[in-house]
């Protein structure tokens, strides 16, 4: 872990670092307010698929759209919190990087990390508006949770905490690419097999053999079914265990390595 530290944050010194990552990330949600595109992003886009998806085939699907409801908004609170957001985690350091922004950082005392850090708070601010937006959304359609309040708190958590994970992949690309299109092109491609290859839109067991066994094994897939669990009263299994090992694994691997090559660039 000493590589992944400057004589700027040292281990002696975490206090300073959180607190200068916390001054980072009220930066961000500065710059949210004033462009609020992925707050926008992360509930337009899945509040559009549940609406189209209810209303288009939920008859089809459940017999009725409020059934159909029911099993498809816990998956899209993960898709607003964490698929969705991905899209712009790693973009707004890849423009602070080229417009001089942590240039300028270096000649502050501060962390060398603590941007990375304050663009990670702030997005998890981020997620944790749009999650409260969806639940707002998914309640006027007819969602009810039928659990209780604190396993529902348990699934806002679960989601926000795997887009904090899926974070720290998109800001290690965000640090090693050049130019921001490149981290949206990046991200979008590893946005549609996380998304599509799930239990989004119907059980997993009605998938073709090929796509179900890339389901079986998506991180996404295991946390939808954790948030259907913790939300509907559905059959939970090992679902929640593995969406915290695979957050907790994606953290422990990518944030390390985010940190890595922002060091060693400056």
């Amino acid at each position: 872990m000493s590589d992944l530290l400057s004589p700027l944050d040292p281990p002696r010194r975490p206090a300073a670092l959180a607190r200068h990552s916390l001054v980072l990330a009220r930066r961000g949600l500065a710059k949210s307010v004033r462009d609020p595109g992925a707050i926008v992003n992360g509930v337009i886009t899945p509040a559009l698929f549940m609406v189209l998806f209810v209303y288009l085939f939920g008859g089809s699907v459940s017999g009725s759209t409020g059934d159909y409801l029911r099993y498809l908004f816990p998956g899209v609170l993960v898709m607003g919190a964490g698929l969705s957001g991905m899209l712009a985690s790693g973009v707004s350091i890849n423009v602070d990087r080229k417009k001089g922004v942590f240039d300028r950082f270096r000649s502050l005392p501060i962390g060398r990390s603590a941007p990375l850090w304050g663009s990670v708070l702030a997005d998890v601010v981020r997620y944790a508006v749009a999650v409260a937006l969806l639940f707002a959304i998914g309640y006027l359609m007819g969602f009810r949770v039928t659990t209780d309040l604190a396993s529902a708190a348990a699934a806002a958590a679960l989601a926000m905490g795997f887009g904090f994970a899926l974070s720290w992949v998109m800001v290690f690309v965000g640090v090693l690419v050049r130019n921001e299109s490149t981290v949206l092109a990046v991200a979008f491609i590893a946005f549609l097999p996380l998304l599509l290859g799930t239990s989004l839109a119907a059980p997993v067991d009605t998938l073709p053999g090929w796509l179900r066994a890339w389901a079986g094994i998506n991180p996404a897939t295991h946390a939808m079914d954790a948030c259907r669990a913790l939300l509907t009263g559905t059959a939970a299994g090992a679902s929640i265990t593995v969406t915290l090992a695979w957050s907790a694994g994606l953290v422990a691997v990518f944030c390390p390595l985010a940190v890595l090559a922002h060091t060693r660039e400056h």
